[in-house]
């Protein structure tokens, strides 16, 4: 009896053994369980955020819902398992083996739930699966583009120093550049505070406007010879116009002594007005030079484009009154040059219109019958006028017959 007795509760033993062992070995799927939930979270964390930095907020906003109430059920689960794993003392050698088969049903049980909210992630992620490789292609825009922006500004900052080395002082685009120092902070802290869109809008925003500045202060250089070159350009075309309005005065005297008050009363302002514009341009261009000293680009080519247009101007009366004093004396010498010139433009629109028909079309003829009756009419007022003929009135009236032989010239041509 004894024996057998002792071999029964030493079989019991065994059991007793086996039992705790097979919890142990629940407690330890249980744990690693765990392990691969946590993990698993971790990446649907990592995916979310992912999401969240692609800046669209509907499709972030209802991710990031989805996740709470998965993450809330994941830490129900968690609790139930710490619950089960503390519950009972696997390693008390002691432990009634009624309370070890309840660890295990525990354990297991919390494995079970473990590896179902493992399951609720992989399902999450397999559903998040194309917004998150949307948002990943978004993000790889970014680095990229950030890179691009600070080579810019890097080439920018370049650029400015080589200007002031140059002896440019550039305040201008050095504000320009300092203005882009806090964008240059907001794209260093990421898209994890900004989002991709914005960043990456940043990100363009910020290269783009660094490029302005770098050309512009690589072009400083340039820019101050050339406004060089025209400063003294204009300083000798100033010179250029004292030297010729000297002739105005000997020429309109001239004009006055041997031709009709119409011929040049339209000129006598012109000694006046030129000596205007030299003193206007003078001062315009002593602004211009001011202004290019102080690195004042846009200021020193607006003078520099007034003193131009009133050179222009000068010029073109000076040249007026000597051109008008030479064809004055051409036609009061020989008339008939003149007569000639008109009447064989006319004669060649005549036989223009004439080709190909009987009779010329009157939109052809009216205009070139009405030209003959004008120079008809110029000629014989010359010729009536005596001594102090209105020869200016005589050029202008041949060049307006002329001008509307060309005219019909013209419109034949565009109709055939």
């Amino acid at each position: 009896m004894a024996g057998g007795g002792g071999g029964g509760w030493g079989g019991w033993g065994r059991r007793r053994d086996g039992a705790r062992a097979e919890a142990r070995v629940a407690r330890d799927a249980a744990q690693e369980a765990f392990y691969e939930l946590d993990s698993a979270q971790r990446d649907a964390l990592l995916a979310v955020e992912t999401v969240k930095s692609a800046g669209e907020p509907a499709t972030a906003g209802r991710t990031e819902a989805e996740f709470r109430q998965l993450s809330a059920r994941i830490d129900e689960t968690t609790v139930a398992y710490i619950a089960a794993l503390d519950a009972h003392d696997l390693d008390d050698e002691e432990l009634d083996p009624n309370l070890v088969w309840q660890a295990k049903q525990g354990l297991d049980q919390a494995k079970r739930d473990l590896d179902a909210r493992r399951a609720d992630v992989a399902a999450f992620l397999e559903r998040l699966g194309p917004v998150l490789e949307h948002a990943e292609s978004q993000l790889i825009r970014v680095t990229p583009a950030v890179e691009r922006a600070k080579q810019a500004l890097l080439g920018a900052t370049t650029a400015l120093e080589g200007a002031r080395g140059a002896g440019l002082k550039a305040d201008e685009l050095a504000r320009s550049l300092a203005e882009l120092a806090p964008e240059l902070t907001r794209l260093n802290q990421g898209v994890a505070q900004h989002g991709v869109p914005a960043t990456l809008q940043r990100a363009e925003d910020v290269a783009r406007r660094a490029e302005v500045i770098r050309g512009e202060a690589e072009h400083l250089p340039e820019r101050a010879k050339e406004l060089d070159r025209r400063v003294a350009s204009l300083r000798t075309r100033i010179q250029a116009l004292e030297t010729r309005s000297e002739t105005v005065e000997p020429a309109l005297s001239e004009l006055r002594r041997r031709f009709s008050l119409e011929c040049w009363q339209d000129l006598q302002q012109v000694s006046a007005q030129t000596a205007e514009a030299v003193r206007a341009a003078r001062a315009k261009l002593t602004e211009a030079v001011s202004a290019r000293d102080a690195q004042r680009w846009a200021d020193a080519t607006a003078a520099l484009g007034t003193v131009r247009a009133l050179l222009e101007t000068a010029e073109g009366s000076v040249t007026a009154v000597n051109d008008r004093l030479r064809r004055l004396n051409e036609v009061q010498h020989d008339p008939h040059q003149e007569i000639d010139r008109a009447r064989f433009a006319l004669r060649d629109a005549q036989r223009l219109a004439m080709t190909g028909r009987q009779t010329p079309d009157p939109r052809h003829a009216a205009p070139l019958d009405a030209a003959v009756a004008r120079l008809d009419r110029a000629v014989a007022a010359l010729e009536e006028a005596g001594r102090h003929p209105d020869y200016w009135h005589f050029l202008t009236e041949l060049a307006g017959v002329r001008e509307t032989a060309a005219e019909v010239v013209a419109m034949i041509r565009g109709t055939h």
